[in-house]
């Protein structure tokens, strides 16, 4: 795609170069049989000059080149228009360019979007007290947890307050698809407050990109899916499920900064040895789910009944399994996760996730950064 759109675009800009060179009698132009006046020489000249603008831009990942892409054709536009006979076929080149364009400037309005968002989850974060967990704050806990707890090697260290995740993902659409999908995906949390924001970007075929993002802000949960980042496919928002298992996934998620376990909105009910019940209560919006650990306390699994969809009636079982864990900035979490719901008695993992790298307790967001 990146690659016919340059070669269009190269072919264009050369056209009103020659159409430049025809007026000052540089070069003869025969795809243009009328006569070009130095006046309008320039004009295409300038065309030129805007399209090879576009193309270093676009050549070089600028997330601008679609704004002199938007000049470009609204001049060359106005050039065919005047030598209409000889040049109407460039205006379908100029939609082609245009279409790219839109999509462009969809693109970049959902990654500022985005990217607003995770500053204001940042700021919010970043502005809460710094405490180093100690055993005394462990106390009243199930001792499942504390082992966990203890085993992740979170006592004697900073409480985590916010974490930047990226993530390597396969992942199923439909429980007939056969062929897993590759993505990527960018995660920032608060652990005071609660919330998260998730950005996936993902490839269903060739030319044809899906982007995606989970929030969860105030106790709410969004959904958000995008064909081409323009074309909404999923938007779910204001639904008490949506709500609840959103809060359920950040439940679910605290597997990854651990010290959250110790915070007011989490109560813990002790069911055996290896297992814990969390349930989190956070401005108006409820739910839980069970930690399941291995003998030597790392996590094994988190298990709940959560909405799959706004339009369920009744909730599914979801479950998040840990298929390795791994050391990372001096804590031990699960690097590799898979999830499945459990739908018509069938078990369907949908995701295969791999934390690629994770940060804790950032001085200032990555998207200031980058």
């Amino acid at each position: 795609m990146r690659i016919t759109l340059s070669i269009l675009i190269i072919i264009h800009g050369a056209i009103h170069f020659f159409g430049f060179l025809k007026a000052f009698g540089f070069s003869e132009f025969n795809a243009i049989s009328q006569p070009i006046s130095k006046t309008f020489g320039v004009l295409w000249l300038i065309a030129f000059l805007l399209f090879a603008v576009t193309l270093i831009l676009f050549l070089s990942y600028s997330r601008y080149w679609f704004v002199f892409a938007i000049l470009a054709v609204i001049l060359s536009q106005f050039l065919i228009i005047n030598y209409w006979t000889d040049s109407k076929f460039g205006t379908i080149i100029n939609l082609v360019i245009l279409i790219a364009v839109f999509i462009a400037f969809s693109t970049f309005s959902f990654q500022k979007k985005v990217t607003t968002e995770i500053n204001n989850l940042f700021t919010d974060s970043k502005n809460s007290e710094k405490n180093i967990i100690t055993e005394q704050m462990l106390r009243g806990l199930p001792n499942p947890v504390k082992k966990w707890l203890c085993t992740s090697g979170i006592p004697g260290k900073e409480k985590i307050q916010h974490i930047y995740l990226e993530q390597e993902i396969q992942m199923l659409m439909k429980q007939q698809q056969k062929d897993w999908m590759k993505a990527k995906a960018r995660q920032y949390f608060s652990a005071e407050p609660p919330a998260f924001n998730w950005m996936i970007n993902l490839n269903m075929k060739p030319g044809i990109k899906v982007v995606g993002r989970d929030k969860f802000e105030d106790g709410k949960g969004e959904m958000l899916i995008k064909l081409l980042s323009a074309i909404p496919v999923v938007n779910a928002k204001d639904s008490e499920k949506i709500d609840q298992a959103t809060l359920q996934r950040y439940l679910a998620e605290i597997v990854w900064f651990p010290s959250a376990a110790t915070s007011p909105y989490i109560a813990w009910e002790s069911i055996d040895d290896q297992a814990a019940k969390g349930t989190m209560n956070f401005k108006g919006t409820q739910g839980s789910g069970v930690f399941y650990f291995d003998e030597k306390g790392d996590f094994k699994k988190f298990v709940a009944m959560r909405y799959k969809d706004a339009s369920d009636t009744k909730p599914s079982q979801w479950t998040v399994t840990a298929k390795e864990t791994g050391l990372r900035n001096g804590i031990r979490i699960p690097v590799k996760c898979e999830v499945a719901w459990e739908l018509d008695n069938k078990t369907w993992t949908w995701l295969k996730l791999k934390v690629a790298d994770i940060k804790y307790n950032l001085q200032s967001s990555i998207c200031n950064r980058q």
